[in-house]
């Protein structure tokens, strides 16, 4: 199921997961390329799990409409609540180090259902990007359907057996 409201998107699914075990997944930048629904997300520069609020972590992107093709984006974590909430705000860093950032985030918020069952919400927040950049870039640059593709693809990722009916191996924090 997904909303669009003025300025947001928002998806809910219910995965077949424990909530610490899809909060890992959403933590560990290493999936989120797995877990985008549109293909742009390619690969986690920064590998280390998101463990603090501020922390950055950048991905590598491919956009054919982006000017470069291939890009990066420095994401700042500006939720952490394990293992109810995550949440992070896309920017760009430049040459220098300098941080910029253009006001849309990405936020899951998880609610547990029980031992093995979560009801994941996902919201793309594009009200705080100013004007001059909604100037050049179009809100919400892609359909609710994405989404949506993104929670089953965590889901999938989520799910404690593999497609192939093998058992994934569980952290320590998962299994307590």
């Amino acid at each position: 199921m997904h909303t669009v409201a003025e300025e947001n998107l928002i998806a809910t699914l219910t995965v077949a997961a424990p909530t610490a075990r899809v909060f890992a997944v959403l933590a560990d930048p290493t999936t989120h390329a797995r877990i985008d629904g549109t293909g742009w997300v390619q690969d986690a520069v920064d590998r280390a799990p998101l463990t603090e609020l501020g922390q950055i972590f950048r991905v590598d992107m491919y956009h054919p409409n982006h000017p470069d093709g291939h890009y990066r984006i420095a994401n700042k974590v500006r939720v952490l609540d394990p293992p109810r909430a995550i949440g992070w705000l896309p920017g760009t860093e430049n040459d220098e180090g300098h941080l910029e950032f253009g006001g849309w985030t990405w936020r899951y918020d998880l609610a547990p259902l029980g031992p093995s069952e979560t009801e994941v919400t996902l919201t793309y927040d594009w009200s705080a990007v100013p004007q001059f950049i909604r100037d050049y870039l179009h809100f919400p640059p892609f359909g609710p359907e994405h989404l949506t593709n993104s929670l089953q693809h965590l889901a999938a990722l989520a799910t404690p057996t593999s497609r192939a009916g093998t058992p994934v191996r569980e952290t320590p924090a998962e299994r307590s």
